[in-house]
């Protein structure tokens, strides 16, 4: 049996990049270029080296861009999800491709834009060996602020013993930061609003009914949100 509960993962690449800006003004933000290589190349990396065979993309913002470039990458094998008429966010992406049969229950997400390095274990594995489906419609890899770099923010996540999530307090800290990684069953997405929305729509729901969870990452997280985090994120890659 595969190490790995899934052989495809969802890359979010759809998104307009705005904090990204100026660099996003003729750039979509996925092909952005950390140490010279295009974000997207670096998640996609990552996916290949765990071992996972398909890769879902979708696109709205510079599209074309996007497939041009990832159009002869053999391994993952890439599959567009076109959002070219309606930008439909994180939940409505995967609510779309969903429906086109392109992804398996359970299924990986990533956010095209994330940089992270791995502990011990490759994120996709450590997702994979605490993954119960009979208890979980989502198993989200959250990091805490000592393993995060560029980030500034006051966490997202609070966690329980057994892994179950609950949501930030307004005005306080919490102490884990979401990756943009997690393993999703397609319960989390059934009953899905129609058209654009978020999967927090979806995570709420699933808190609320006591099956969102979160493992620690045991490795090292980037944010890279805007084009003043590329330098420290790219000093930190180099040891610089």
């Amino acid at each position: 049996m595969s190490r790995l509960v899934s052989d495809t993962a969802m890359l979010m690449a759809a998104g307009l990049g705005k904090r990204m800006r100026p660099l996003t003004a003729t750039t979509p933000k996925p092909l952005v270029r950390v140490l010279g290589k295009p974000l997207i190349d670096r998640a996609l990396d990552r996916v290949e080296d765990a071992g996972i065979e398909k890769a879902v993309v979708n696109v709205h913002y510079l599209a074309e861009s996007i497939e041009a470039h990832l159009g002869p990458r053999k391994c993952p094998a890439v599959q567009f999800s076109d959002e070219r008429d309606e930008l439909l966010e994180t939940g409505g992406g995967m609510v779309k491709a969903k429906a086109a049969g392109m992804l398996p229950d359970p299924f990986f997400g990533c956010n095209a834009d994330s940089i992270w390095l791995d502990g011990p274990r490759n994120a996709f594995e450590e997702l994979s060996a605490a993954w119960d489906p009979e208890r979980m419609d989502a198993l989200l890899l959250v990091v805490t602020h000592a393993r995060a770099r560029n980030f500034d923010g006051s966490g997202d996540f609070y966690m329980d013993g057994r892994g179950q999530l609950k949501r930030k307090l307004p005005g306080r800290i919490a102490p884990f930061i979401y990756t943009g990684i997690q393993l999703v069953s397609h319960r989390l997405l059934r009953d899905a609003p129609d058209g654009k929305f978020s999967t927090n729509i979806l995570w709420d729901r699933a808190i609320e009914e006591g099956r969102l969870f979160g493992i620690a990452f045991t490795g090292m997280w980037y944010e890279v949100g805007t084009p003043q985090h590329i330098r420290p994120t790219e000093e930190a890659l180099t040891g610089g």
